[in-house]
């Protein structure tokens, strides 16, 4: 017997752009160390393993390095792969039972709308060092339940970062979302996102940081929808909507490769 496993790239309609997560069809329950094995081996910035069960799907996220408690952008791709082949109709919406509570998934034409929790930052001081990392001066801090929020004076700035990773990797937090408005006139908002401490450099897309991200520039603009780009060297676009305690990630995934993992 072997495990499926297949390879896509998400928030994009185009392969090789967006962030790759690889998504694991389990047969049966398989152990923590594992399934960090198998995230190691693949070596994307998330691995994502789905286990059915009578009301949906149990779901877990690994890095190369760490479990995680909220991912975007394997959920994206685990719900693309859900659909794509088959194990579920296309009209019926993806329940995920993970360690952030139940998340859905469902089809929006071309899209696929995720349902997560808004995690807002709260202003903060600084951490010594911040600034040194990542070579430029904020000129907002905060923090959410997962990561440290900074935003600089320009879109310019944000996508010219060039931080140190060894500094990053030192502070207490998953990781740091870097932010502007968008001067393009194609987004509202720009980011970035750096996880050295999680075993990711930099992430090229980040679902999860736009449930920070939502909230903080909903309330900015006085909008609850937004436009976002995220400034990687791959690159990646989303739609967010804020409601409330909660946030809709809207975007497209496409599969790039097909495999098995014969040695389990």
């Amino acid at each position: 017997m072997t495990i499926a496993f297949y390879q896509v790239d998400a928030f994009t309609d185009q392969p090789f752009r967006g962030n790759p997560a690889a998504v694991c069809l389990l047969p049966e329950a398989r152990d923590d160390i594992w399934m960090q094995q198998v995230a190691r081996e693949m070596n994307l910035s998330e691995t994502a393993f789905l286990l059915k069960q009578d009301d949906g799907f149990d779901l877990r996220w690994f890095t190369p390095s760490v479990e995680v408690d909220l991912c975007g952008h394997a959920t994206l791709a685990s719900a693309h792969v859900l659909w794509e082949i088959a194990h579920l109709d296309p009209h019926e919406p993806v329940r995920f039972h993970t360690r952030s509570g139940l998340l859905t998934a469902a089809r929006r034409g071309n899209e696929i709308e995720l349902n997560f929790p808004a995690t807002p930052p709260e202003p903060a001081d600084a951490p010594d060092g911040l600034a040194e990392a990542l070579g430029a001066t904020p000129t907002y801090v905060g923090r959410s339940a997962f990561d440290y929020l900074v935003e600089l004076e320009s879109a310019a700035a944000v996508r010219e970062l060039q931080p140190d990773f060894t500094r990053l990797r030192t502070l207490p937090v998953r990781g740091v979302i870097v932010t502007s408005p968008d001067d393009s006139g194609s987004f509202d908002i720009v980011s970035r996102f750096f996880a050295p401490g999680s075993g990711i450099d930099e992430d090229p897309v980040t679902g999860s940081a736009h449930c920070c991200l939502g909230p903080f520039w909903s309330q900015r603009f006085g909008k609850t929808e937004l436009a976002a780009y995220q400034a990687s060297p791959r690159g990646g676009v989303l739609r967010v909507r804020v409601a409330g305690d909660r946030v809709a990630l809207f975007g497209q995934a496409v599969t790039v490769i097909r495999g098995a993992l014969v040695h389990y």
